[in-house]
């Protein structure tokens, strides 16, 4: 009899995975807390390793036509000056897949009609999880169910973690980010780029999603945000009339607000019956743009290993093993990283800057290949 994996999360990862498994063979249900699967939030960024695994997956042309290709990655100051610039188009030969900047709700689009509204099931919430012969899940509705194989992937603030692993730090980095999409006509040099502007204690993103939509994100270091609400115009006031153009043709009710946290290494992902994937497992901060990815790379290796015939109880436990080394030194590299680029002394920032000017592109293409190389 194929088993059934029931899987806590419709996110990226938790959809990702479902696709995975069922493609290998598996009976999966997938428990989303929200009622609807719809076209909202903000975009997301595909880094290549991301997209080597839509390519085995078969998703990669579907995607690519839904999102936009990005070449080139510059960091700027806050006057869209280059600080450095990465060219992706290495990668892009060498693995055959493009960087894509696409729609969150378009993707989980692309992967629910792949994986069927039936293995969907929607408003369900969980609440509580208990071990016994079998798990037993109960939802915010009252309804529960008994199953044998459970994945949490079920965000920062994981029920599946916080219940069943040994208790877990959410670490503040003391940042406030802001997200949104806007429609506007940019200068066509934007077209296959991602720029982020650095200023003083403040950065500001965007890349172009499709021909009219424009993905942006802005982080300012908590101390500057004296209020609930702040007016983004004023606040980088400073920048490149472009990021403000971007951030006057966005609505206000359409902006996410939240807090920058991650999740401090934690080495114990699974027991026996139960994994944890993606931000449940290995919550990062996005300054290296790896949130989603490195929660694709998981499912990737979970199909991986349940294809050598592998039991599932094994297969968890190696996929750990496989996967912690790198995920950690994604969350710790990005923790790191974020305090750099949020710098706010003047002495720093431009001892920074020139650093960065004169960083030899051997080290940047060291990093890049570890990222994108998978497990």
């Amino acid at each position: 009899m194929t088993e059934t994996i029931h899987i806590i999360g419709a996110g990226i990862g938790g959809l990702t995975t479902a696709l995975t498994l069922k493609q290998k063979g598996f009976n999966v249900k997938i428990y989303e807390g929200a009622t609807t699967i719809k076209p909202v939030g903000a975009g997301i960024i595909l880094a290549n390793n991301a997209m080597q695994v839509f390519q085995k997956l078969g998703l990669q042309e579907k995607i690519e036509k839904a999102g936009n290709r990005i070449s080139h990655v510059n960091i700027t100051n806050q006057e869209l000056k280059n600080i450095a610039t990465t060219n992706l188009s290495e990668y892009e030969k060498k693995y055959n897949v493009y960087n894509i900047a696409i729609h969150r709700g378009e993707l989980q689009r692309i992967l629910v009609a792949e994986i069927g509204h039936e293995n969907l099931n929607l408003s369900k919430r969980l609440t509580k999880i208990e071990k016994n012969e079998l798990f037993k899940l109960t939802f915010e509705d009252n309804s529960t169910l008994d199953a044998k194989y459970v994945i949490g992937a079920d965000g920062l603030k994981s029920v599946v973690r916080n219940q069943l692993f040994n208790e877990s730090t959410l670490r503040n980095a003391n940042q406030i980010c802001w997200r949104g999409i806007c429609e506007i006509d940019l200068p066509e040099k934007y077209q296959h780029q991602l720029n982020e502007a650095w200023g003083k204690g403040k950065r500001f993103g965007f890349v172009r999603i499709s021909n009219k939509k424009v993905y942006w994100y802005a982080l300012a270091n908590s101390k500057y945000v004296k209020a609930n609400t702040v007016n983004l115009t004023t606040l980088f006031i400073e920048f490149h009339y472009d990021i403000l153009r971007i951030i006057l043709a966005t609505q206000k009710d359409k902006m996410i607000t939240s807090a920058i946290l991650d999740l401090k290494p934690i080495n114990k992902w699974q027991d026996e019956n139960v994994c944890l994937i993606g931000d449940a497992a290995h919550a990062t901060t996005p300054n290296l743009g790896q949130g989603a990815c490195q929660a694709i790379e998981d499912a990737y290796v979970l199909g991986m290993l349940l294809e050598q015939g592998l039991p599932i109880e094994k297969t968890f436990v190696e996929y750990e093993n496989l996967r912690r080394k790198k995920a950690h030194m994604i969350v710790n590299t990005s923790w790191s990283f974020g305090k750099i680029a949020q710098l706010d002394n003047t002495l720093g920032i431009w001892l920074r800057n020139l650093i960065m000017k004169c960083l030899p592109e051997s080290v940047n293409k060291k990093q890049l290949e570890t990222i994108f190389k998978l497990n």
